[in-house]
């Protein structure tokens, strides 16, 4: 799987798994309906289905999804808070898509 496939599926796992857990936040902290609990659930079942699309070990398709969840969070911040991140948000993902990255590629190496 090549990189860019590689880091769109943990995009989209992110999505999955921050959606997943924002629904009964919403839920609880801003009294949303309670049929937001049903989307919520799908959405953390799909997310552990993407996870197992990884061709790579579970551990390193945890540490590389780590970093890239990261910057989807703070995508998530800025387009549903309406808070854009901070240039400290910013390189701090870069740094961990970075690290990310680093261990996708490196796992190729013997």
């Amino acid at each position: 799987m090549d990189l860019l496939k590689t880091f769109a599926l943990f995009a989209l796992t992110a999505v999955a798994e921050i959606l997943g857990c924002y629904l009964p936040w919403r839920w609880l902290k801003q009294d949303g309906p309670a049929w937001l609990l049903a989307p919520a659930a799908a959405s953390l079942a799909a997310f552990v289905w993407l996870l197992t699309l990884h061709p790579a070990a579970a551990g390193r398709v945890y540490a590389a999804y780590g970093g890239v969840y990261i910057g989807v969070a703070l995508a998530w911040l800025w387009a549903v808070d309406g808070i854009a991140p901070s240039r400290a948000d910013l390189l701090g993902a870069g740094l961990c898509l970075l690290g990310a990255a680093v261990i996708v590629l490196g796992g190729r190496v013997r």
